[in-house]
């Protein structure tokens, strides 16, 4: 790409401190931190880092400063090579130390990114797996690319209390080629992560390696299309947000930016003119379950946020490619396995963009007309987990609307096939090469301060009313409101039928009218999961049967499908969780809102597919006594221009 294309970006921000109590660990914090671990004596030596992550300030604590200071404190999860189990781990960098310990002998550790090459090149030493591949006519066994996907709890014989990886594999044909259209079907190796030994190979047998290539790298594409003159994306005057450390401004709308290994991206604080809406949101996790029984493909049901972490995953963005405009990146500040600070330079993008129009009318009695464009602030990352990439997008908008947008593109993963017979639990994209249905799933968590902490949620469903006196011209219908009132009551799936949707309101704030203020959460791409409750698979995605859970804040629960979800067994997720039945009426909630991607496989999904989108919107309802958008001022747009002259 060329780096001198028409765009900008502000000055980088200086590496400080965290300068707030919200702000993510710096590069000095996390140094701090392996350092007390380091000092403590059961941690001296061997100890290796899953997750080292600010631990969420005290809600009471934040709202009393600056003029009390914040404890600032850290939290870690811990393993060894050596042993079973994590060490979980509460820091103060304030006092030096460590504050509490707990050793979890059934959890395992996500699987790091530094293993990803260790896993391959352990799966390509081992003799078995050496054969396997000389059966199928690969000499060159570093030509094979080795994927390792997390094992899942199957119970299979010889994996009990181990830390697995069940691998897929491709073939490479020549330097940067797109491997995965080369699928060695039905070869499998099991690998011990600890130990860096291969435990078994599972060679199912299957139909050939498909030999024709699918590129989509420049250098293999010839005669590649320019149909398009420069779109330029100008901004004069420069941005109209302002970034100060992590705090984003623009027009009305205020927002903290965090960063974790695990969720990546994560907002606090959001405010409209002072006004609290959210007080956190992040992408808290993602599975994804295939949908064939055959073979090894049975294991692909993956949790990238559980199991891997997205924010390791996170890529370092290009200007002028991924964003466009006048730009602000953020770097993000991680710790490695081994303990040391990585950064992924540019790893959060920050623009904004015209989004069409905002409102408009026409009197047709004076020939008047008023019209206003809206804009939207972008705040973004970018993850790849293995095959697959996951663009992550919040829009802040100008009539008040919070938008999650994920973007899912990257290459699918693919299986040999006889060409013309995928099976059915495939479709065929090119001759011997498919693609197999499967979902993508997430879940948001949300925690409300709609005006304040006080807060209630209400579902609406649209009703008819039936023929009679009431509705003599069977025109009518109406909007029935029910407060949740417990979280058993609160576990809610969308009903086309009634155009339900879900509203947190602030009963202890009035409108204009009379209602209380309130935000309405609308499920745009609600998902059917189709694994079975009560498989293997099944009782691990508990979260994704119902697409809104609802719980009063407690800050030990964080993630819908457990805080340890590698070689999980469904235990500890937000299906237990709500079981207590606690109250969730006019206190501080949070949402927990499924949603997804079902996604049959097309040929034009391959060699790379397009971009596919899912999400939800928070809309405001009754929060703003009339349209937040109504006092724009006029503006025309000089730099367009008629097409051809």
């Amino acid at each position: 790409m060329n780096d001198a294309m028409p765009c900008c970006h502000t000055a980088a921000p200086k590496a400080v401190a965290a300068a707030h109590p919200l702000d993510p660990l710096t590069p000095a914090e996390f140094q701090a931190a392996f350092a007390i671990i380091r000092a403590d004596p059961e941690f001296a030596d061997g100890v290796l880092f899953e997750t080292v992550e600010l631990f969420d300030p005290d809600k009471a604590a934040l709202a009393a400063w600056p003029e009390a200071p914040v404890p600032r404190l850290v939290r870690a999860n811990l393993f060894r090579a050596n042993a079973a189990g994590v060490w979980r781990l509460v820091l103060s960098l304030d006092d030096g130390r460590v504050l509490s310990r707990e050793h979890l002998p059934d959890a395992r550790p996500m699987i790091q990114l530094e293993q990803f090459l260790m896993i391959e090149r352990t799966v390509r030493d081992d003799p078995r797996f050496v054969e396997a591949c000389r059966k199928r006519g690969i000499e060159d066994v570093e030509k094979v690319c080795v994927d390792p996907w997390s094992a899942g709890s199957f119970g299979v014989p010889g994996e009990e209390g181990l830390h697995l990886a069940h691998t897929f594999c491709w073939l490479r044909l020549r330097e940067n080629e797109n491997f995965y259209a080369h699928p060695i079907e039905g070869l499998n190796a099991v690998v011990d992560i600890l130990a860096g030994t291969v435990i078994r190979v599972d060679d199912h047998g299957g139909p050939p390696i498909p030999m024709a290539e699918a590129n989509y790298d420049s250098q293999f594409l010839e005669n590649a299309r320019d149909p398009w003159k420069p779109l330029d994306v100008v901004q004069p005057q420069g941005a109209s947000f302002t970034l100060e450390g992590r705090r984003l401004d623009w027009d009305r709308w205020s927002v903290r930016i965090g960063f974790n290994a695990r969720e990546s991206l994560t907002l606090h604080d959001i405010r409209y003119d002072g006004r609290p809406i959210l007080h956190r949101a992040s992408l808290v996790e993602m599975v994804v379950p295939y949908g064939s029984p055959e073979r090894g493909h049975f294991r692909k049901n993956v949790f990238d946020v559980g199991e891997y972490g997205l924010g390791k995953l996170a890529n370092s963005l290009k200007l002028g490619c991924d964003c466009l405009g006048t730009i602000q990146y953020l770097d993000a500040h991680l710790g490695t396995m081994t303990g040391e600070v990585m950064t992924i330079e540019n790893a959060i993008c920050i623009h904004e963009e015209d989004h069409g129009l905002l409102w408009k009318h026409w009197d047709f009695r004076t020939e008047r007309t008023e019209v206003r464009r809206a804009r939207r602030l972008v705040i973004s990352t970018i993850c790849t987990v293995g095959n697959y990439e996951y663009a992550l997008y919040w829009y802040l908008h100008t009539d008040g609307m919070i938008q999650f947008e994920v973007k899912a593109t990257g290459i699918i993963n693919t299986v040999a096939c006889e060409p013309g017979n995928p099976g059915k639990f495939a479709r065929e994209v090119m001759p011997g090469v498919a693609g197999q249905i499967h979902q993508h799933i997430f879940c948001a968590r949300l925690e409300m301060a709609v005006d304040g902490t006080g807060n209630s949620i209400v579902e609406s469903n649209t009703r008819a009313v039936e023929e009679g006196p009431e509705n003599p011209y069977g025109n009518a219908f109406f909007e029935e409101e029910t407060v949740l009132r417990t979280e058993l009551e609160a576990c809610r799936r969308i009903e086309p039928a009634t155009m339900r949707t879900w509203k947190v309101i602030n009963p202890n704030r009035l409108n204009h009218v009379g209602r209380p203020t309130g935000y309405k959460l609308e499920p745009t791409h609600a998902v059917t999961p189709f694994l079975l409750p009560d498989s293997p698979s099944g009782r691990r995605a508990a979260f994704t049967r119902n697409h809104l859970w609802v719980t009063p804040f407690h800050p030990e629960e964080r993630y819908p499908a457990g805080e340890y979800m590698n070689h999980s067994d469904g235990r500890g997720d937000i299906s237990e969780i709500v079981r207590q039945d606690r109250p969730v009426e006019n206190t501080s909630l949070v949402l927990w809102h499924t949603f997804g991607l079902h996604h049959t496989v097309r040929p034009e999904d391959f060699p790379v597919q397009p971009c596919i989108t899912t999400g939800f919107k928070l809309m405001p309802s009754g929060f703003f006594d009339r349209n937040p958008g109504i006092d724009l001022a006029p503006s025309v747009n000089g730099a367009s221009c008629h097409a051809g002259g």
